[in-house]
């Protein structure tokens, strides 16, 4: 017998990994075995992929039809496997392998919860998608459950709908496989964190499967204030038909965090802080990094849970359809004490400098239920070789925010010395009967087609159309009187999004394509809550169309070093339209919509394995935004101003070197250039406290040591030069939270 894929493959794909083809080996036909006493055999091809570190070939998603080598967008795969060298326990911290994304604090006194961040310019959080079906809810996602994190730039309407103007990030869960294995980590952190997970997979019948995937975090956060956050979770899921025709999966995720929460530090004696009133404070000495300014009783509780059940039918060799159906609900209580104001009335005298504590509520309650179906199928058809994706959607989302008040009055903080056992007074909280209620009920239909018209050129294109019909009933209630006046609005409407992409081909492993998408974004699309129009410029106005976004993008693809090495590069522009209302007659009180900006940049990656002993994942991404329409001149949304918390230049990189087969070395670097809260280029705007948040480069460290067969050791030190840097600032410019210093963290891997 001749297995000749076996010698081959292993000369000419150096990097395979050899337990695959031993999997492969054992899987041989049974027909096959039956003629072993025969002096002739058929010959038997053995086949199996390369795992090339850090490097995917493929998205997750059906909609995309294409190897990521041949699809025309910019697209970030971000593997378990590189979360776990770097130590990485939250979504946030695995979007730091990519580079044009930035953290958010919130608006002035309204403390942001959850993941809060902007991309390529726009705002991204409510663009977080959980196996291809949207996520809801202010909260803060544990990676523990994640197979890998799939990042999607630029406008992408035709693949997720409504909102879609910066792009999207897509979670993709672990499912079972058929396998008997149980792994897990116990890990501390310096400063006290304590985290372990576990992963425990039984194969049981001829098809069957079940996983297990459990987490549990107890202490501060690395850099924070020694604040207590007690996290856990698990995620139980079982799976029947495995290597059949049908498959069917259950699964479902559970997370619950107690946390003390954190309102941010005073920017006062930053460089650059300024305050008109107390202009001394420009040369004041910068506040302690670990103040805590919150008080006792202050409290985070968060609630998520998702269950999914997944059937997935091949119809043909080349055609399957997979149907999905998902609930998830989340709800975030949380009361905290934030930081305002200032006050410094004696210049000589700061140990009796204060500053003002705000009160601050949220109760929110997110609920999703979605049904998904979709068909893919591979034919040729008058002899062109056509993938196609087609699918409906129907999803019903709902938020639901009431109001709470008698949080207390809290006494000014000493700014240098605060107590958290400070007087609070009048502090009975309780529901006012006042509230939102947003809902979106959304029907959409989709259909993308990958057309190989010959080995050089390839055609990639998409077209969504939705309906949606969005609902908000809400209550106020105004002082002195304690009765409720209710409201109800509503919005519906048609959505249209395409995406067309022609890709050339130079060789059978590199592509050069220009791309063009849109996107649609409705009032309220970001929280489901509609708004009356009013005396302000309010986007979520019932009576506003939807801002559209288009962009342009040239880029390249490669995938080198027999493929183990992926390089791209790509050229875009981003315009976005109808995104300021403006009252255009006071009689009627009649507004309008006019602004347009801009974002364009060039953005360059590489992912993959250099060698087989080195591994790196790195990008640089170079941004320019502008208001080219305004009616103003000047401001924040004047002609000429940048996007606030976009940098003109970001950069990550990670890599890792095997010097030999127990011990590695890792560690990498992430660049972040000023991003500018005050962004008026004619410089009229009050610059009151911190004007920008300074550029850093953050160094951080790994080494790695296979203790035995089935344990590993490992230590992950962040922030090696122990850079003092801002992590994030909030709107107004007064509070920001402070990067995590110098910290250590060591690990135990176990696998059976």
């Amino acid at each position: 017998m001749t297995i000749r894929s076996r010698k081959h493959t292993l000369a000419a794909q150096p990097l395979l990994n050899q337990s695959l083809l031993a999997m492969a080996a054992i899987g041989l036909p049974l027909s096959v075995q039956a003629q072993a006493q025969e002096k002739t055999m058929a010959e038997v091809k053995v086949e199996a992929a390369a795992d090339v570190a850090y490097k995917a070939d493929r998205a997750s998603s059906p909609k995309l039809t294409a190897p990521l080598v041949d699809t025309p967008q910019t697209i970030t795969v971000i593997k378990k496997e590189l979360l776990q060298e770097q130590g990485a326990a939250s979504v946030m911290e695995a979007l730091q392998n990519t580079p044009g994304i930035t953290l958010q604090l919130g608006e002035n006194g309204n403390t942001s919860a959850g993941d809060t961040f902007q991309m390529r310019g726009f705002s991204a959080q409510s663009s977080i998608f959980v196996d291809g079906i949207r996520d809801l809810g202010a909260v803060s996602r544990d990676a523990f459950n994640l197979e890998q994190v799939e990042v999607v730039k630029g406008p992408a309407g035709a693949d997720i709908g409504r909102g879609a103007a910066a792009g999207y990030i897509n979670l993709v869960s672990k499912t079972p496989v058929r396998e008997d294995a149980v792994s897990g980590t116990v890990a501390f952190t310096q400063g006290g964190v304590k985290r372990l997970t576990a992963d425990v997979q039984r194969a049981f019948g001829s098809s069957g499967a079940f996983r297990l995937n459990l987490m549990g975090s107890d202490g501060s956060q690395k850099g924070s204030r020694a604040l207590d956050r007690e996290s856990h979770g698990i995620a139980p899921s079982v799976a029947w038909g495995l290597g059949m025709p049908t498959r069917l999966y259950l699964y479902s995720q559970h997370i619950r965090q107690d946390n003390v929460p954190d309102g941010a530090i005073p920017s006062v004696g930053m460089a650059g802080f300024y305050n008109g009133t107390y202009p001394w404070l420009a040369k004041a000495q910068r506040v302690d990094r670990n103040n805590w300014y919150g008080l006792d009783g202050d409290y985070e509780d968060v609630k998520a849970d998702m269950v999914t059940a997944k059937v997935e039918h091949d119809l043909t060799p080349k055609t399957k359809l997979t149907n999905t159906t998902r609930y998830g609900k989340s709800k975030m209580d949380r009361i905290l004490s934030g930081v305002n104001a200032v006050t410094a009335l004696d210049p000589a005298n700061p140990a009796s400098w204060t500053v003002a504590r705000t009160r601050q509520s949220v109760l929110q309650e997110n609920r999703i239920l979605a049904n998904t179906t979709n068909i893919v199928s591979e034919f040729d058809a008058f002899g062109v070789q056509h993938t196609i994706s087609t699918g409906l959607e129907l999803l019903n989302e709902e938020q639901f925010t009431p109001t709470r008040v008698g949080l207390g009055t809290a006494s000014a903080a000493n700014l240098y010395n605060p107590n958290p056992k400070d007087p609070l007074t009048g502090f009975a909280p309780y529901l006012n009967g006042a509230f939102s209620k947003g809902e979106t009920t959304t029907v959409g239909a989709y259909l993308f087609d990958t057309i190989k018209l010959n080995e050089q050129w390839l055609v990639n294109a998409g077209l969504r159309y939705e309906r949606y019909d969005t609902e908000t009933n809400s209550a106020t209630v105004t002082a002195p009187s304690t009765v409720p006046v209710a409201a109800h609005l509503e919005k519906s409407g048609n959505l249209s999004s395409y995406k067309t992409g022609l890709v050339y081909k130079p060789t059978a492993d590199g592509s050069i394509y220009l791309a063009y998408a849109n996107s649609k974004t409705p009032p309220g699309s970001a929280n489901l809550s509609l708004a009356a129009q009013g005396t302000n410029a309010n986007i979520n106005s019932a009576a506003l169309k939807p801002q559209t976004t288009t962009n342009v993008e040239l880029g390249t693809k490669w995938d080198v070093i027999q493929k183990q090495l992926a390089l791209t590069a790509t050229l875009y522009r981003t315009t976005n339209k109808d995104e300021i209302p403006v009252k255009i007659d006071e009689v009627t009180n009649t507004w309008g919509q006019l602004g347009k900006r801009q974002v364009q940049g060039v953005e360059l990656g590489a992912v993959g394995q250099v060698t087989k002993a080195w591994s790196v994942i790195a990008g640089v991404a170079f941004m320019d935004t502008e208001i080219k329409e305004s009616n103003t001149g000047a401001g924040n949304n004047g002609l000429g101003a940048a996007t606030r918390w976009s940098p003109k230049k970001t950069a990550t990189l990670w890599t890792n070197y095997k010097l030999n087969d127990k011990l590695s070395l890792g560690g990498g670097a992430r660049y972040t250039g000023t991003q500018y809260r005050l962004v008026d280029p004619t410089g009229d705007a009050a610059k009151t406290n911190m004007p920008s948040m300074p550029s850093y480069t953050v160094v951080d460290a790994m080494a790695a040591y296979q203790l035995s067969k089935n344990v590993s050791l490992q230590l992950n030190v962040y922030n090696v030069f122990d850079k003092f840097y801002l992590s994030s600032l909030n709107n107004g410019g007064s509070r920001f939270v402070i990067g995590a210093p110098r910290i250590a963290k060591a690990t135990a891997s176990f696998q059976f």
